[in-house]
């Protein structure tokens, strides 16, 4: 059931002064091959090219959202029974670190270890809305900070040739060169969508929009614990002006779980080709995602012919098998001017079957914009807005107005589904080279796909610093 505030403050003041004083000395902690004086003016014009051999950086992201009451619809939902949202006014936050460690292994190899302090609630215990709106919050929300390691991984560039980029130093990223040209393999623990369905303007909820079904493609169903963490491998070449990536990962072991499937059954295929361009002389990339999810997953329609002569509704986890579900996603990005960017995507999945591990839209468009703020003398603060629209399929819809459950929704039996509609737009004032803070306000029209509730407004405030 849906945790309600209750004056929880959790690691936040604490991290936050502990971030703020060891900002100073960032510089100190990460391990140069060499330090090479450089005069002022060609430091400017020469990006330093030597290779890192460690680093440590850190983050810590502090995400507060809170909606007013909204209209329940004529028959109610209990939040106790099934995946809707109170709807009483109610406030949640949710608090993370993350470390970011680096070193270099031998040539082109660099290992990476995140381990993270998690602690907080999404609002409606991250249940309610498909394309819900904080993606600081997780399946699974605890009152109290406890540790895991969420990525730990292996990555070797392989350098094929061409013109010789400077790599910035970085949280997973270990400064100095590599060919334009080269593959990357990685192997370990990671997210897929650290590598897949990238864009520049939305992506990342620490920094720009927060929705889910806008930082990434509602209908790729992903695969990923309950963090959205897997354990495969990832190859990335990179060659002129394209690149193909393609990846083979674990699944959970049944859908939304916190656990993994190690036993090499149930598998995840992704594959991704970027295409990048100029229009009107500014830069742009297009990419192609498709995914085919392996493993024990239900038929929609077969959970409600199961349930079908009983007073029960239909459930997913009495008619699951092993099959295949496949998906496609559309990615855009395009500059066009030096401040402002737009981006759009459009997904699909197979509707008959039930979600694995992202969330509950078998279809979705979104559209924004992003820019940062040239235009009124703040370079470093960027403002956004975009809108995305989910739907979902046919049989979907049966197994829902039956009063089955998915991983974040369902209202119970009732007879009206439309499609999800929201809103979103945020600003996010740079305070200073370590911390942001940003106001973010989204609309969800037809929570859960429901034109009996809602709309309900939902305000967000967060603050994020890193070094």
């Amino acid at each position: 059931m849906p945790y309600q505030t209750n004056g929880r403050l959790g690691i936040s003041n604490f991290v936050l002064s502990i971030l703020i004083a060891m900002a100073g000395f960032t510089k100190s902690i990460n391990g140069y091959a060499e330090d090479i004086p450089v005069a002022p003016d060609a430091a400017a014009i020469t990006p330093d090219m030597s290779p890192e051999k460690w680093s440590l950086h850190a983050q810590y992201t502090n995400l507060n959202q809170w909606h007013p009451a909204f209209h329940n619809g004529a028959a109610g939902c209990d939040p106790s029974q099934f995946n809707c949202m109170t709807a009483g006014a109610q406030r949640e936050q949710t608090n993370d670190i993350t470390l970011f460690f680096g070193v270099r292994l031998w040539q082109g190899a660099e290992l990476y270890i995140n381990p993270e302090v998690d602690e907080g609630f999404g609002i409606g215990n991250a249940h309610g809305i498909a394309g819900f709106t904080s993606g600081e919050s997780y399946k699974v929300g605890k009152a109290y900070p406890y540790t895991r390691l969420q990525r730990a991984f292996l990555r070797q560039t392989i350098n094929l040739g061409g013109k010789e980029q400077a790599i910035e130093a970085d949280a997973n990223q270990l400064g100095g060169s590599k060919t334009a040209d080269n593959v990357v393999l990685t192997i370990g623990k990671f997210s897929l969508v650290d590598i897949f369905d990238t864009n520049a303007y939305a992506h990342d909820p620490k920094s720009d929009f927060m929705n889910w079904s806008i930082v990434d493609a509602g209908a790729f169903d992903y695969a990923g614990d309950a963090w959205g963490y897997v354990y495969g491998a990832a190859v990335e070449w990179t060659q002129s002006w394209w690149a193909a990536r393609g990846a083979i990962s674990n699944l959970s072991l049944t859908p939304g779980n916190t656990n993994l499937d190690n036993s090499g059954t149930q598998l995840s295929f992704v594959g991704e080709f970027e295409g990048r361009y100029q229009w009107q002389g500014h830069d742009g990339k297009i990419k192609l995602i498709g995914f085919d999810d392996h493993g024990k997953m239900a038929n929609y329609m077969d959970a409600v012919r199961f349930a079908q002569g009983t007073p029960d509704t239909p459930d997913v986890a009495n008619v699951r098998r092993m099959t295949s579900k496949l998906g496609l996603a559309i990615n855009l990005e395009q500059a066009l001017a030096s401040d402002l960017g737009m981006f759009a995507r459009a997904s699909i999945n197979d509707g008959r079957k039930e979600t694995w591990d992202f969330t509950d839209i078998n279809q979705s468009i979104s559209v924004g914009l992003s820019m940062n703020g040239d235009r009124w003398g703040r370079h470093d603060d960027t403002v956004g807005l975009a809108a995305v629209v989910n739907g979902l399929s046919s049989e979907a819809r049966s197994y829902f107005k039956a009063g089955g459950l998915g991983v974040l929704i369902g209202d119970g039996p009732h007879p009206n589904y439309g499609t999800e509609r929201i809103l979103e737009t945020y600003y996010s004032y740079h305070v200073n080279k370590y911390m942001n803070i940003s106001l973010d306000y989204q609309y969800v029209d037809n929570p859960a796909y429901n034109p009996d509730r809602g709309p309900i407004s939902v305000f967000g405030f967060r603050l994020h610093a890193e070094m």
